[in-house]
């Protein structure tokens, strides 16, 4: 039987037990991720949108899609954000119709914050070498077909 990606086959053992541990690794980055943001009295999908926004203003469209959720939850999520001062509402410079989402200066200190905070993601990471790092990063580039 023919499968999209070739032919159905069983993985065999080391690819599953590199499924296995790519599932540990991304369980205890949310666990982290979580609680960091809970020390930023954040909920996770807040601390999420708080941090794309630290890299760029973006409409609430492509919020949506980026966190794969309904336009209107952002639009909860934002004015959360917006009521303690992280997040502000601004015209699109390219379309004025359009309203972006942009992080205030102390919406990009606070994720700044969160990005410094995640010790699994700093921790772990630390005990490999850079070629190791190196070689995680452009594997899981290859994986991610970037």
């Amino acid at each position: 039987m023919s499968t999209p990606h070739g032919t159905a086959r069983r993985p065999d053992a080391l690819t599953l037990e590199v499924v296995e541990l790519i599932g540990e690794v991304v369980a205890r980055f949310h666990a982290d991720y979580e609680e960091a943001a809970a020390e930023q009295a954040l909920t996770g999908a807040q601390a999420k949108l708080l941090s794309l926004l630290s890299l760029e203003p973006l409409p609430m469209r492509k919020l949506a899609n980026k966190l794969k959720c309904e336009p209107s939850n952002v639009t909860g999520i934002v004015d959360r954000l917006e009521a303690r001062g992280l997040v502000e509402r601004r015209p699109d410079p390219a379309d004025r119709r359009v309203k972006v989402a942009a992080a205030t200066e102390e919406g990009r200190r606070v994720a700044r914050g969160l990005r410094e905070s995640l010790r699994f993601a700093r921790e772990p990471l630390a005990g490999l070498s850079e070629g190791e790092r190196l070689a995680l990063r452009d594997a899981l580039r290859r994986m991610l077909g970037e």
